[in-house]
């Protein structure tokens, strides 16, 4: 990404339609890949879902267990999780779990109490109730890249079409 960013400036300080060609190229190519992932996306959300929640297990599961190795960085994984999507566990914890649920659940700001609600239901929740905000952001960067397309033909037709040269 920053290769082609890197195209696109240096090509519109020189006015060389080869790097500016090229800059469009390459944006032509994230648009179709950025596209294709979207419809994978969208198509395979369920799997997604499924996906981060056997995620989220595994790290569960090493955060809890003492004799694990990789406790500390399963516990950032998880506090990643609770801090996003405000949730904590996998809605019926273990003893276990909650003695270190202190450490790991984010804190309501009015009552102190850590958050309650289940991560698996919060996972469900956003592939499929918040999907039209996945959908939101994704087309805003679409347009945004369609704009950027433009204006880089334009720049490359008015350096192609400028007397200077």
């Amino acid at each position: 990404m920053m290769l082609v960013g890197f195209l696109g400036c240096y090509g519109a300080i020189q006015e060389s339609q080869c790097l500016l060609g090229t800059f469009l190229f390459f944006l032509v190519i994230l648009f179709a890949c950025e596209v294709a992932a979207a419809i994978w996306g969208f198509m395979n959300r369920d799997t997604i879902s499924k996906e981060l929640i056997n995620f989220y297990d595994s790290a569960y599961i090493k955060a809890v267990d003492v004799s694990d190795t990789s406790k500390d960085s399963a516990i950032k994984v998880l506090q990643v999780f609770h801090n996003t999507l405000d949730c904590c566990g996998k809605g019926n914890d273990t003893i276990l779990f909650r003695q270190v649920s202190k450490t790991l659940c984010p804190e309501k700001k009015t009552e102190g109490f850590p958050i309650s609600g289940s991560c698996h239901l919060k996972l469900i929740t956003l592939f499929s109730e918040k999907l039209y905000l996945i959908g939101l952001a994704a087309l805003v960067v679409a347009v945004i890249m369609v704009f950027e397309m433009i204006f880089t033909m334009v720049l490359c037709c008015g350096i192609r079409n400028s007397p200077v040269y």
